[in-house]
């Protein structure tokens, strides 16, 4: 596997392969912030499966983190990534540092940046966009910028950050942007917990107890798919259904509610009711849950989760 930290060997390597088989060969692309887990390691699979090559990056992106979030403790475990990466057959890894990304530095404070940057309006406002205003500007941008490098003809992201594929399909369809997008499913534990990085900062009592997540989200789709024809649930219905199996540890507080979402899946527009028809678009039950820690109080770590339908 080729480790390269600069643009310029990215573009370089490109070329030449693309040169040595004239244009024949496809590249995939799986854009990470490391601290590799078995969801990353899927998507990785499924593009080494169907691309010639297959390039990965990790860069742990400033424009995505507030001043108040946690940018400087994000887990770091670049030598562990790098043999999961040579153990799955991984091409290239891009690593670059924040410069080589933003040239003219990158401030958390948004007033404070310089430079081009990509907002996709009427998607990034909402959900994880209330929470974290600037979140899906910094992703976008970051985005934007590894496409360029990498020109891949695929790139991989995992269902898990469901507004986030939605909000980079938005933008891949009207820039005009040459890489196809390919969401996966997610990876869960055996109990439906979402494989996540963040996952890391739980004690196991608390992570078995974030499980639980997964099940609220599941009781409310499995009564949409139990919908006689004709009939319908509200928005808050479905919401109930959800938050009532996760009642017990909002009670302990061990869980605080961020949202819980019912929203056309293309739009993210909240649905008022959803019934059954025989014609029905797909939509998506989404959640963003403050999980404490029941060994150290002090440490709240908040996780998302969703299914589509």
């Amino acid at each position: 596997m080729k480790i390269f930290h600069t643009v310029e060997e990215v573009v370089q390597w490109r070329t030449q392969e693309l040169r040595e088989t004239r244009f024949r060969e496809t590249i995939g692309f799986v854009p990470t912030m490391g601290c590799l887990h078995s969801g990353h390691a899927s998507l990785i699979s499924q593009s080494v499966k169907e691309n010639t090559y297959t390039v990965v990056s990790i860069f742990v992106n400033p424009s995505q983190f507030a001043p108040t979030e946690d940018l400087d403790n994000y887990p770091r475990t670049l030598p562990n990534d790098i043999k999961l990466l040579e153990s799955l057959k991984v091409d290239v890894l891009f690593a670059p540092n924040a410069h080589v990304m933003y040239p003219q530095g990158i401030p958390l404070d948004v007033e404070e940046q310089k430079g081009p940057f990509v907002t996709v309006l009427g998607l990034s406002e909402k959900l994880e966009g209330k929470t974290r205003p600037n979140f899906f500007r910094g992703v976008a941008t970051v985005v934007t910028k590894l496409f360029n490098i990498v020109m891949a003809d695929v790139a991989y992201f995992g269902q898990k950050d469901i507004q986030q594929f939605i909000v980079l399909q938005c933008m891949v369809d009207e820039l005009f942007v040459n890489t196809r997008l390919h969401m996966m499913p997610i990876v869960r534990n055996s109990n439906g917990l979402a494989l996540s990085s963040r996952n890391k900062y739980l004690c196991p009592n608390s992570l078995k107890i974030s499980e639980n997540l997964y099940c609220g989200l599941k009781a409310a789709e499995n009564a949409i798919r139990s919908l006689v024809p004709g009939a319908s649930l509200s928005r808050s219905e479905v919401i109930d259904i959800v938050t009532q199996i996760w009642a017990p540890y909002i009670d302990s507080h061990d869980f605080k509610v961020d949202y819980v979402s019912l929203a056309d899946f293309k739009t993210l527009v909240e649905l008022p009711a959803v019934e059954n028809t025989s014609v029905q678009q797909p939509l998506v039950i989404s959640c963003a849950v403050y999980v404490t820690d029941r060994e150290k109080p002090n440490t709240i770590v908040r996780l998302i989760d969703n299914i589509v339908i």
